[in-house]
């Protein structure tokens, strides 16, 4: 058995990645691509590797020299590496791949170690690794039946998204007996760069010879194991969080806020968003009118602030859509001048925008970070602020201050001229949350220091709208608001969502109830956890505490490489009290389950 490496490529769209080495001398977390590859394969007991270069194929060559760790390497050049493609690069290598069973592999792959194994475990004699299709793969898929047969090659000309059920994404890795290559392959592929020319593929040969005689190449589809094909600056960013070591893990995916659609077979429990609302048909009517809206302007402030009105009820003057709810607590803190009271732990993006000396903070004294409107006011009573900040239900506690206390310190605020900011994100998740709600007319009419500040992604489930509202009937206060905002804050798939939702109003109540009833069980079913202490919550998540021996940031990692679940470690949050600590979301209950499942398996 022999190894065959595809290392001829000139890896343009990595930029100055590439500029001085070819595309497998790239590191990814300090580990050349050619490195790791070559060590996975020494286990393997290979007779040798074939390294067909190109592109700075001399620079190649010196790194490695003639033997890698005592297995033998030998190189076919291809000196028109700029004007073919890997059909050419093979065809050089064709007299290589006839002497041997080989192991066909393309060098810009980074894999498990596990990979190889599969296909040498495998008894059929020719095999490509095939996954199923994800929305970051590219290139070459394949459709196999039910015996794993390929039945058809489908190249991206041929890529039609309403069949990415059936399709399976070839690995590049792929292992080929010695009779397969001098009988079947190299004869068409001989024959297919004769017809069609060098500027191809070589899973173009694959693809006719599957058609001719589905029985000769196998699928072997891959499960769990990790991989990725790296071709441009993103996928090396990707593919260092999935290979990350222990140490740097955590960093490389919270450093991320968000994005983890890169991520999909991960499940994410760190961000926080209704998991119910996506099956209303809101959503099929957004994605029919999906090519005008991307090709189409927003409207401006005018229209987008009548159409907030409209969605939640308040007066177009009381009210300012924003860029989700982060760009409108930016440009709030920034016309705040004073100190603001806050109660930490908290949702720290509010204090992260003022100087330390005018945040100041109240710790609640207590296990499970309970307080109510009296001990804020006692404990803010002969302090020096303008602003009093309350998340309620707050983030990450979940503690909840109901409505009649809310009035209470609403008026303390008017009394004492305090600028009361409610930010009311999760409260749509609270029990009774139709009733919960400060966004009345009257009531800002009432208290006009009041602010109330509302995120759509966390309740509605939206969080790639990014979409926010902050209504007070502090005219000046909107006025300055809406002038600080540029004038297309919002995009149109935003806009939209605010023209339609009120036609699916009854949707939404439904998935909030629905939610509340899974939020019920799964604090069941996370209290079943031994080493968990679960801490009554009215929003989307529960803190809990990691009971000893564990250890918050240990548990993140094993949640993530063992079973490919996020969660959020809180243990560092400010107003801890140095114990361990994580934030877990609420997912539906089929996610929740294999969570739990999880949790059990780690218990000591």
């Amino acid at each position: 058995m022999q190894a065959l490496i595809l290392a001829a490529g000139t890896g343009k769209r990595l930029c100055e990645y590439t500029q001085n080495n070819t595309k497998c001398m790239v590191p990814v977390n300090g580990v050349k691509l050619i490195d790791r590859m070559l060590s996975q394969l020494l286990n393997l007991k290979l007779n040798r590797v074939v390294i067909v270069i190109g592109y700075k194929g001399q620079e190649l060559m010196d790194y490695l020299g003639d033997s890698y760790h005592g297995l033998s390497i030998k190189y076919v050049n291809n000196p028109i590496y700029d004007k073919t493609n890997n059909i050419y690069s093979l065809t050089l290598a064709k007299e290589e791949l006839q002497e041997d069973d080989t192991l066909l592999v393309e060098s810009d792959l980074i894999f498990d170690d596990g990979m190889f194994k599969l296909l040498l475990d495998n008894s059929f004699p020719n095999l490509a690794l095939v996954a199923k299709y994800e929305t970051w793969m590219d290139g070459t898929m394949v459709c196999i039946d039910e015996d794993n047969n390929i039945v058809n090659f489908v190249p991206k000309a041929a890529f039609d998204y309403n069949e990415v059920g059936k399709y399976y994404k070839t690995v590049n890795i792929y292992k080929f007996s010695k009779d397969f290559a001098h009988n079947k392959y190299v004869p068409f592929l001989e024959a297919y760069s004769k017809a069609v020319g060098n500027n191809e593929y070589y899973e173009n040969v694959l693809r006719i010879i599957t058609f001719l005689n589905n029985q000769d190449l196998k699928a072997l589809p891959i499960t769990n194991e990790k991989w990725y094909e790296i071709d441009d600056k993103q996928d090396l960013d990707i593919a260092e969080a999935v290979f990350a070591e222990d140490k740097d893990i955590i960093n490389k995916y919270y450093g991320r806020y968000g994005g983890f659609w890169r991520f999909p077979q991960m499940l994410d429990y760190c961000y926080l968003v209704n998991p119910y609302f996506s099956s209303s048909k809101l959503l099929d009517e957004m994605q029919a009118n999906f090519k005008t809206l991307l090709t189409e302007y927003p409207s401006g402030m005018q229209v987008n602030s009548l159409l907030a009105s409209k969605c939640w009820g308040i007066r177009q003057e009381y009210i300012v859509p924003g860029n989700g709810a982060a760009e409108l607590i930016k440009c709030l803190m920034e016309l705040d001048n004073g100190k603001i009271g806050i109660i930490r732990p908290t949702f720290e993006e509010y204090p992260n925008r003022l100087e330390k000396d005018f945040v100041v903070p109240f710790v609640p004294q207590n296990s499970d970070y309970r307080y109510s409107a009296e001990d804020l006011m006692h404990y803010f009573g002969d302090k020096e602020i303008s602003t009093l900040l309350l998340i309620n239900p707050d983030n990450p506690t979940g503690n909840f201050i109901k409505k009649d206390e809310l009035f209470k310190l609403a008026e303390w605020c008017e009394r004492k001229s305090l600028r009361f900011v409610l930010d009311e994100s999760f409260v749509d998740f609270s029990d009774n949350w139709q009733n919960n709600t400060m966004l009345r007319n009257e009531l800002l009419e009432k208290y006009p220091h009041m602010v109330v500040i509302k995120s759509i992604s966390k309740s509605y489930g939206v969080p790639g709208l990014r979409l926010g509202i902050l209504c007070s009937s502090d005219k000046l206060l909107i006025s300055n608001m809406k002038k600080k905002v540029s004038i297309w804050n919002l995009n149109s798939f935003a806009e939209y969502f605010m023209q339609i939702f009120n036609k699916y109003e009854k949707d939404y109540v439904r998935a909030c109830n629905k939610f509340i009833e899974e939020r019920n069980n799964f604090k069941k079913e996370l209290e079943s956890v031994n080493f968990l202490r679960v801490m009554p919550s009215q929003a989307n998540y529960f803190l809990c505490e990691l009971l000893p021996p564990y250890k918050a940031e240990s548990l993140v990692i094993q949640m993530l490489k063992r079973f490919n679940i996020l969660i959020r470690d809180c243990s560092s949050k400010m107003g801890l009290d140095g114990k361990q600590y994580l934030r877990i979301a609420v997912r539906n209950h089929k996610d929740n389950t294999k969570l739990v499942e999880a949790l059990k398996v780690l218990e000591k």
